[in-house]
């Protein structure tokens, strides 16, 4: 089934921000709503945020008025969803209401329509009960405002078949969305699930007095944080975050009821940004926070270990993945990094000591930690890496598809060709930049190739225009040791490129900054383009290049030239790296190219001698010339012994092309 055409039922903040994003994206959108003057309200904020994208150059190749004219307005439900393909429901987060508008639903929609909501909390499987085709609901859950936020949640019901989630997901991206998967329906899904303890948190500290919400809020604004708990509380709703604490104690967990300090400003409509009164005055349009009055009595670890708690439940539950939890929580919190990358950096240990601590202060069984926690298996849980029970009764099965699903690699694509080239691209758009998960892919995609008798060349190139703009800092790490750790880590890995018995081509593009340049330089030779940005901006950032840069550069270019692009920080063109001896090659079409000159060395060059060549020249630049001399006599004797050499001065005698079998 392809979608063409959607309702949006709902015109409020939500609603006619998913309208938006879908019509912006060329796609017929119908908006519903109780009445004219809600929905002329809601165009008017469509033809606004759409005046701006325009100024801004976002709208490719569309106007205002042609988006515009994509939207049509409805105060019924029948005539507004009788011929679309996707329904997302966008009203208040009132599960009767909810069910009501599904009821409707089914009855005007043809069969095959998708109904979707986009609940923030309610589980889909409940929204859905009263309806007797359950298996094409799903949830569809944007964030606010829809057409700035990434993240979008697609939530699986109970009996949503799978054929619906992939085709949301496939959606999803298509609008230039950043898709979830919710594989077991439950309250507040990923995000919302993981802030619930967050929200408790910060309620019970205000109530037992640790802190004052302004102290709280001037201690996370010098962590980095763009708004405080509170102030996000406020800016959210008051009235949003106690439904929803409300919701969880039915659903998770009584304890969720402990929190009153949102009911109490909730009954007295104090709900924040919306009515100008919440904890903070907002009739100025924003509330002033001292930083200078920042507590010192609440600790980050508290709000780390919660969510860590929290996503390992998710896991061991089933609901997502540790690879979608970490991406949800960035792109939906708008934050540099998720709770796996912290757990990550953390032991298990400290983790359930900092749980048990909170649990027993606050008298609070939301905070005790998960079960794999408890047992020592956080590692495993965060790595995805625990046993299902089912899976479990059955070892051998679980052994037969441990081998296919090790080769699964989230931010690496590896690609075989028939003439004895592999190509390794870097996947992590949109300039490709190395973290943890990256290298750890590539140390995989590496190892998998070492011994692959098909392939005499690897090329490395990133996904896009870019090869690789460098380290993702945005990672988090407990300590400098651990910093030391991430290094060597690098390091080890991008040596295995000079260590590997294959010939390694780096492709320069776009930008081989940092990071990228260092890894180009582990490979054996670069080719690149004209304009590709090289160099070394660490010293300009208080870093130093840490991943074999300080050491490769002047055995390539010169000690002379490296201090200078080193303590620098300058970056150079790729015609002034060929220049000075960086770059091997300049190709105007650089991946394409890269692949011709990688099967011309694969055709001519007897690939053992072309091993030993390598191991030669990176090794002998590390060691005295007489054990250099002496490495070569050696290497010259095993490659007098082979057969690729029978097979190179007969095919010369006889002037043919050689067949080389690399024996």
């Amino acid at each position: 089934m392809e979608i063409r055409k959607i309702a949006v039922i709902g015109s409020g903040e939500m609603g006619h921000g998913i309208a938006e994003v879908f019509a912006v994206n060329g796609y017929e959108v119908n908006i519903e709503d109780i009445s004219k003057e809600m929905l002329d309200k809601a165009m008017n904020e469509i033809r606004d945020s759409l005046e701006k994208l325009s100024k801004k150059g976002s709208l490719g190749q569309s106007s205002v008025s042609d988006v515009l004219s994509r939207i049509k307005v409805y105060t019924e439900i029948e005539p507004a969803v009788k011929d679309v393909d996707l329904v997302i429901e966008a009203v208040p987060e009132i599960e009767d209401l909810k069910r009501k508008i599904f009821q409707d639903l089914e009855k005007y929609t043809r069969k095959d329509t998708i109904l979707t909501s986009n609940t923030s909390n309610i589980r889909i499987t409940d929204i859905a009960k009263n309806i007797t085709v359950r298996d094409r609901v799903a949830g569809l859950h944007f964030f606010n405002p829809p057409v700035v936020m990434k993240l979008v949640e697609v939530i699986k019901g109970e009996e949503t078949s799978d054929d619906v989630i992939s085709l949301l997901y496939d959606l999803v991206k298509r609008i230039g969305k950043i898709p979830v998967k919710v594989m077991k329906d439950s309250p507040g899904f990923i995000v919302n699930r993981i802030n619930a303890p967050d929200m408790l948190l910060f309620c019970l500290l205000i109530e037992n007095k640790v802190a004052s919400p302004e102290e709280i809020d001037a201690f996370a604004k010098m962590q980095g944080m763009p708004m405080g708990p509170y102030e996000l509380i406020d800016y959210v709703g008051i009235d949003v975050v106690y439904h929803s604490m409300e919701y969880y104690a039915k659903t998770l967990n009584p304890d969720y009821g402990k929190c009153k300090v949102y009911e109490e400003l909730y009954n007295k409509k104090y709900l924040g940004k919306k009515t100008g009164k919440g904890f903070y005055d907002w009739s100025s349009g924003r509330p002033v926070i001292d930083t200078k009055k920042a507590t010192n009595k609440v600790d980050l670890m508290d709000i780390f270990a919660v969510e860590i708690n929290e996503s390992v439940k998710l896991i061991e539950e089933g609901v997502a993945s540790p690879e979608d939890i970490e991406t949800g929580v960035k792109y939906g919190l708008n934050r540099a990094f998720g709770p796996i990358s912290v757990a990550k950096s953390l032991t298990n240990a400290e983790v359930k000591a900092k749980l048990e601590t909170l649990a027993k202060r606050f008298n609070c069984s939301v905070f005790e930690p998960a079960e794999s926690i408890k047992n020592g298996k956080m590692r495993e849980a965060i790595d995805g890496r625990l046993k299902k029970k089912e899976e479990k009764k059955e070892e051998k099965v679980v052994k037969e598809q441990a081998k296919s699903s090790s080769e699964n690699l989230n931010t690496v694509i590896i690609e075989k060709y028939p003439f004895k080239v592999a190509r390794i691209i870097l996947n992590r758009p949109k300039h490709n930049t190395i973290n943890d998960e990256l290298l750890e892919d590539l140390e995989k995609a590496i190892k998998m190739l070492w011994n692959d008798n098909e392939t005499y060349v690897v090329v490395i190139t990133g996904q896009g225009n870019t090869f690789s703009a460098g380290a993702d800092l945005s990672q988090y790490f407990a300590s400098s040791f651990q910093f030391l750790e991430f290094s060597r880590k690098g390091e080890r890995i991008f040596r295995l490129l000079s260590e590997m018995p294959k010939l390694t081509i780096a492709v320069m593009k776009g930008y081989a900054l940092g990071g990228g340049f260092e890894l180009s330089l582990a490979c054996d030779l670069r080719v690149g383009t004209e304009d590709v940005q090289v160099g070394f901006p660490e010293v300009t950032l208080g870093l130093i290049p840490a991943w074999g840069g300080s050491q490769k550069l002047a055995r390539v270019a010169g000690l002379g030239k490296a201090m200078e692009l080193i303590v620098t920080g300058q970056r150079i063109t790729g015609k002034e790296a060929f220049s000075m001896g960086i770059i091997n090659r300049i190709f105007k079409d650089p991946d394409n190219e890269a692949i011709e000159f990688a099967k011309n060395i694969a055709n001519t060059s007897a690939p053992i001698a072309m091993y030993l060549s390598k191991r030669l020249l990176n090794k002998g630049t590390e060691v005295p010339m007489d054990i250099g001399l002496e490495m070569e006599s050696f290497a010259a004797g095993v490659a007098y012994s082979t057969e690729d050499l029978k097979e190179g001065i007969s095919s010369f005698l006889q002037k043919k092309k050689p067949e080389y079998k690399g024996r």
